[in-house]
C-alpha cells in the first residue's frame, strides 16, 4: 500500500527549498540527504509538496564519507559543503540517503477547484466535516473556521487564531485537514476558501 504522508510532524522533516523542488518536477534534482535519529519514510512513501506529489524510490542509511559531490549536486546544492551544512542542522542522529522523483500532481487541486457540487458530494463533505468535528477536543470546529476564512481571506495565522480564539499551532494542523479535503487553499500568509470551498458554504450557510 502506498504510503501517503500527510500529517505536518511527518512531513516537516522532509520539507524542501522551492528550487529544490523545482529540481525534482524537472528531474534534476533526484537526490535527498537527512540527518534523523529515525524515520517513517520507506520506500514508495509520497510526500504533498507545492509541486505536487514527490515519491521516495529509495531510502538507506548512508556513512559521511560515502557522500560526494556528485550527490550534492544531485541534492540540488551547488557543492558538499553546503549539503553536509544542510544535513548537520540536526546535530543527532544518523544520515540517510533518499531518492526522490516528480510522481504528480497533487489530488487536492482536482479535489479543490470545482465549479459545482452535487448533493452527494456536499452529504460527503458535510459527513467527513462532522467526523472531524466529534474526534476534536475543542468541540464542533470546522464550520466556524470555515466562516473565519472566509471572511478573512489572507489573514496571517496568528491574527486568524487569535480572532478565533486558538493557538497558531491547532489552527494551522486543522486547517490542513479542510484542505486535505479542497475546502481550504494556502497562502503566504494566510489562507482561504477554495472553489470548491465557497461552493460548499454556500450551500451550509
Amino acid at each position: 500500500m502506498i504510503n501517503i504522508l500527510t500529517l505536518q510532524h511527518k512531513i516537516d522533516f522532509m520539507l524542501f527549498k522551492q528550487r529544490q523542488l523545482e529540481g525534482i518536477r524537472t528531474g534534476k534534482v533526484t537526490l535527498a540527504f537527512r540527518k534523523w535519529k529515525s524515520t517513517e519514510l520507506k520506500r514508495g512513501s509520497q510526500l504533498k509538496t507545492s509541486i505536487g506529489l514527490v515519491e521516495i524510490t529509495d531510502i538507506a542509511i548512508i556513512n559521511e564519507p560515502h557522500i560526494n559531490e556528485i550527490d550534492a549536486e544531485k541534492a540540488g546544492f551547488p557543492s558538499l559543503e553546503a549539503l553536509m551544512h544542510s544535513v548537520h542542522v540536526n546535530k543527532e542522529g544518523r544520515i540517510y540517503k533518499i531518492h526522490v522523483r516528480y510522481f504528480g500532481e497533487d489530488p487536492r487541486v482536482r479535489l479543490r477547484s470545482k465549479t459545482k457540487l452535487g448533493q452527494g458530494e456536499i452529504s460527503a463533505l458535510k459527513a467527513k466535516l462532522l467526523q472531524l468535528d466529534k474526534y476534536s477536543r475543542n468541540g464542533f470546529w470546522t464550520r466556524d473556521i470555515l466562516l473565519a476564512i472566509e471572511e478573512n481571506p489572507k489573514l496571517r495565522a496568528a491574527d486568524l487564531a487569535t480572532k478565533t480564539g486558538k493557538t497558531k499551532e491547532w489552527l494551522k494542523l486543522n486547517i490542513r485537514k479542510l484542505k486535505n479535503l479542497g475546502l481550504t487553499v494556502s497562502h503566504d500568509p494566510g489562507y482561504e476558501l477554495s472553489d470548491t470551498g465557497k461552493l460548499f458554504i454556500e450551500n451550509i450557510r
